[in-house]
């Protein structure tokens, strides 16, 4: 019978599982993000048509929204009929409706494969959170969800970095970074397998009848509810930094560039140290330490005028968000039960691109009302509330453990 990986057992780094999850991981900031260099280009491309202009705005946006949608459905067929084949069949969609662009003759073709592609992340994301809590578990499970937000910003680094070169050759080529992933599929192929539907095993000892908290399913709704407002937080970087840089005199586009690409970096590198710091102090004291730096980051972003107080703030926020981030994914691992790991995994997929769709929606009457000053000074006070309540929250279980 197949095993949850321990640490003594296996070390993370040389399990090809993992790299192969990680792997999956990278391809899901590039779903969204890689055509985004060409945007202005695929506009002018298609200047013939009336609607052009909405359109490539869309075209970046759009697979969230299939995400939201699709993603607890893929949960519960993932749950039926295995996370493999998922895993593999959003693999393949995923190359197929990204490199779609390369060839489609118009824009409304265009935005349905990017409809396509969201599908295609949902099955990835799904099936990819469900197998790390079938393989893995204590500080390996938590281990691997902190290194998958450093595949996400390095690899979304990476390709977006590449999509900006190749998108001044040509507005189509970004397409064709998509067919990366099918480099990736040999070794998934080989290595993702389907665990057995029996109770899992650690340390050697089968663990019957777990299943899951008492009370997680009202537990993984309150996770979900407080992952979709942290995204929708951390996702006023990407669509209204641009904006705010300009009212500062800025040159936009290089800044913002630069502030996002420090935004991937911090996150890429605090992830790196999730286990270690976790196992120091504990899930209540991650959240008053992630929401802590994100509030920090905020409060600093009105004094943009001055690049350092900037940049700091991008760290700051970055480090914070990828400090809060893989926490969703452990406890909601823990909380379910392992039959219902694809719908918690599906439901948590869903919560972060709601969160992202919501995020502009949301903001821009604010920016309206108060301003991008008021809008940054009242979100590093809803942030720091939350630090506040985790911080408490941290407190109380200290006294629990003394008692």
């Amino acid at each position: 019978m197949e095993s949850v990986v321990t640490a003594k057992e296996n070390p993370i780094w040389q399990d090809p599982r993992a790299i192969a999850l990680l792997m999956a991981a990278s391809l899901t900031t590039m779903a969204n993000a890689t055509i985004s260099p060409a945007l202005p280009g695929l506009e002018r491309l298609f200047a013939g048509d009336p609607n052009a202009a909405m359109l490539t705005r869309l075209l970046v946006p759009a697979p969230s929204l299939s995400v939201a949608l699709c993603a607890p459905f893929a949960g519960i067929v993932a749950d039926r009929f295995g996370r493999r084949a998922m895993l593999l069949a959003g693999v393949i969609l995923f190359v197929i409706a990204g490199c779609a662009g390369l060839v489609l003759p118009d824009l409304p073709s265009i935005f349905a494969s990017r409809l396509v592609l969201g599908v295609a992340v949902a099955f990835i994301m799904t099936a990819q959170t469900a197998l790390i809590g079938d393989y893995f578990s204590g500080d390996d499970r938590n281990a691997l969800t902190g290194l998958q937000i450093s595949a996400r910003n390095f690899g979304g680094l990476i390709f977006i970095s590449l999509a900006g070169w190749v998108a001044s050759i040509s507005p189509r080529l970004p397409f064709a970074i998509y067919g990366l992933a099918a480099i990736f599929l040999p070794l998934m192929w080989l290595v993702i397998t389907d665990p057995p539907r029996s109770a899992p095993v650690i340390g050697g000892r089968p663990m019957n009848g777990h299943d899951g908290h008492p009370s997680w399913r009202a537990l993984l709704a309150l996770l979900v509810l407080l992952q979709a407002a942290t995204n929708m937080i951390f996702f006023l970087m990407p669509t209204q930094i641009s904006f705010f840089l300009e009212m500062q005199g800025y040159e936009s586009a290089v800044m913002t560039g630069m502030v996002l690409g420090m935004l991937m970096i911090s996150g890429g590198c605090f992830a790196l140290l999730y286990r270690r710091i976790q196992r120091a102090i504990d899930y209540p004291g991650i959240f008053t330490l992630g929401y802590a730096a994100m509030a920090i980051g905020f409060a600093l972003l009105p004094f943009a005028a001055a690049a350092p107080a900037l940049f700091t703030a991008a760290l700051l926020i970055g480090a914070g968000y990828a400090l809060v981030s893989p926490s969703f994914i452990a406890i909601a691992l823990n909380l379910a039960p392992p039959s219902s790991r694809g719908l918690a995994g599906g439901i948590l997929t869903a919560s972060i691109f709601i969160g992202q769709f919501c995020s502009p929606l949301i903001s821009t009457p604010l920016i309206a009302a108060h301003g991008y000053r008021g809008l940054f000074w009242n979100t590093a006070l809803l942030l720091a509330a939350m630090a506040i309540a985790a911080g408490l929250a941290a407190g109380v279980k200290s006294m629990g453990k003394k008692g």
